[in-house]
């Protein structure tokens, strides 16, 4: 096997957290209380999460966070390291707590998230330099909205100007703006996000058509709606297409979409035309819900292959 340390690094700049989990048979309504089935930590953060999958999907992986000088700082770092991740760049930031996320997950997969931003707000110059020693060297940028939109900005410029691909997830919901649309590869929200940046419902393959055309016209040169349970409509402004699901029985959806990324991140690194890389990429977000947690959810290559395997629904 090719040595991934050999590969130039897919960077991740985003969050890091420790996700705080309870599972129930169902989730509750407003207002009302259930009695939840069990409680587990699991270090999760959508920049971590992605990074993690990168690794663990065999390509050189690299980090640029912080986490708070809490009891979760030390462990979120050394689940990044212990996972193949290049973590020097995570740094702990004094006086603050790390990035927590609070997760209900009912007994059909689906979940609820309260996020506190923690340390990840606390991002800025260092963050940067940090992206910009790496980035002569790397393979792609992964973005997200867990650190400031200056701060994702600006490395976006960054890598436009050394030529690096940059794929941005716009999760947690926060406005983006169109300087920063415009500066992307590939823009890469669900349902919830894709709604939030076009105004109106998203909830299918012709709505995500339409919300695509939307995006492409401020700017990326690609956009992929990730539809969960529906697969993905991707589009180019030249050409588009919806990647229908695999057939898999989801235990818990946390972190689905950030598999998602990694495997398209790689797939792309790759040179393979996007309609391939989505429908890979597919393929990781669903293996990444048939187990529990986010980074101890991301997939391996074979069983991406796996499920890469099947036909379609």
């Amino acid at each position: 096997m090719t040595n991934p340390n050999a590969r130039p690094p897919i960077i991740s700049l985003g969050g890091i957290n420790m996700d705080l989990v309870t599972f129930a048979h169902r989730l509750p309504h407003d207002g009302e209380t259930v009695v939840g089935e069990r409680f587990v930590t699991y270090p999760g953060g959508k920049g971590a999460n992605q990074a993690v999958a990168v690794a663990r999907l065999g390509w050189s992986s690299a980090m640029v966070g912080r986490v708070g000088d809490d009891m979760f700082g030390p462990q979120l770092i050394a689940q990044l390291q212990s996972a193949g991740v290049n973590a020097r760049a995570v740094k702990i930031a004094p006086d603050v707590s790390s990035g927590i996320a609070v997760i209900s997950v009912g007994e059909s997969g689906q979940n609820r998230i309260v996020q506190v931003l923690g340390a990840n707000d606390t991002c800025g110059p260092d963050e940067f330099n940090a992206i910009a020693e790496m980035l002569p060297s790397a393979a792609a940028l992964l973005l997200q909205l867990e650190v400031s939109v200056e701060l994702s900005l600006r490395a976006a410029r960054l890598a436009a100007q050394s030529k690096v691909p940059v794929i941005l997830d716009p999760g947690p919901v926060r406005p983006v703006p169109d300087e920063l649309l415009a500066g992307l590869s590939v823009i890469t929200p669900n349902e919830t996000e894709a709604e939030a940046l076009v105004g109106y419902p998203v909830a299918g393959p012709e709505s995500a058509r339409s919300a695509a055309h939307d995006l492409l016209a401020r700017g990326p040169a690609a956009a992929v709606i990730k539809l969960g349970a529906q697969g993905a409509f991707w589009s180019d402004g030249l050409s588009s297409g919806h990647v229908p699901p695999f057939s898999v029985t989801p235990i818990d959806t946390v972190a689905a979409g950030d598999a998602f990324n990694g495997a398209l991140a790689i797939a792309l690194a790759q040179g393979q035309p996007l309609p391939q890389a989505v429908r890979w990429a597919c393929a990781a977000g669903a293996a990444a819900v048939t187990k529990v947690g986010a980074q101890d959810s991301m997939p391996t290559p074979s069983a991406v292959a796996a499920i890469a395997a099947q036909t379609a629904n």
